[in-house]
């Protein structure tokens, strides 16, 4: 017998006007300085080994890597792109015309109307760039524009450079799971980001304002900050970065 009072017995409000979102689908996001083509091991493999060759400390925070040949990445490659959970992307800079990083969308739950974007491996050569910043906008709105009401960045916690990432690129702080899983046999606590739909109208303001060839001098430097146009948006900012 449930003798919970009235008054504490809240409920959510009912989600209206929503429709179950499709699985993202094997096509290109394309902008103006970056592509995003489904990964693809005969295609992509040997050009993003040669973009991470040497760099070992990109695998730091990732549960496989480094690879200490093209045929291991190959490897890796064809795996990544046969999971049915997981979809990764190959991002080439189009200011290079180089393949210089990979990202994925996983957890993908279209009947929650919840993604997560993950795997990411920029090369030192793609970090960051402007080109860089746009495959994430990318990514971000083609999963919002798809229906999803909510959008998840996951990283280790200490992983510092990614937990400003997502605070730069409009995430929301969600707080810290503990002892949440073990990477190469080390313990991983995981911090929690996310943007939801009701803050993606604002945010693509932001992002559109940021990648406006008009804020970069003629040097290619920006002029405002993504972060200071995002700021407005995220309701909860990482203590670690304030």
């Amino acid at each position: 017998m449930n003798n919970t009072p009235s008054s504490e017995r809240r409920v959510g409000p009912v989600v209206t006007g929503w429709s179950q979102p499709d699985a993202p689908f094997p096509g290109i996001l394309t902008g103006t300085s970056v592509r995003l083509e489904r990964l693809e091991a005969e295609k992509h493999a040997a050009l993003l080994f040669r973009a991470f060759e040497g760099h070992d400390h990109v695998w730091d925070y990732l549960p496989y890597g480094p690879f200490s040949s093209a045929s291991q990445y190959y490897r890796w490659a064809r795996e990544a792109q046969e999971m049915t959970d997981t979809v990764f992307y190959a991002i080439k800079n189009l200011d290079t015309g180089a393949f210089e990083g990979v990202a994925s969308y996983l957890r993908i739950a279209p009947q929650s109307g919840s993604i997560e974007v993950g795997h990411f491996n920029m090369s030192p050569a793609l970090q960051n760039t402007r080109a860089a910043t746009e495959a994430m906008y990318l990514m971000m709105a083609w999963a919002f524009e798809a229906g999803y009401r909510r959008y998840e960045w996951k990283c280790d916690a200490l992983n510092m450079p990614s937990r400003r990432a997502a605070q730069r690129l409009g995430f929301s702080y969600e707080g810290v799971f503990r002892q949440a899983t073990i990477v190469k046999n080390r313990n991983r606590d995981t911090a929690w980001f996310a943007a939801i739909d009701l803050e993606w109208p604002a945010l693509k303001e932001a992002f559109a304002a940021w990648l406006n060839p008009s804020n970069f001098d003629s040097d290619g430097r920006q002029i405002e900050r993504l972060s200071d146009l995002t700021r407005l948006v995220r309701p909860n900012d990482d203590p670690t970065q304030t």
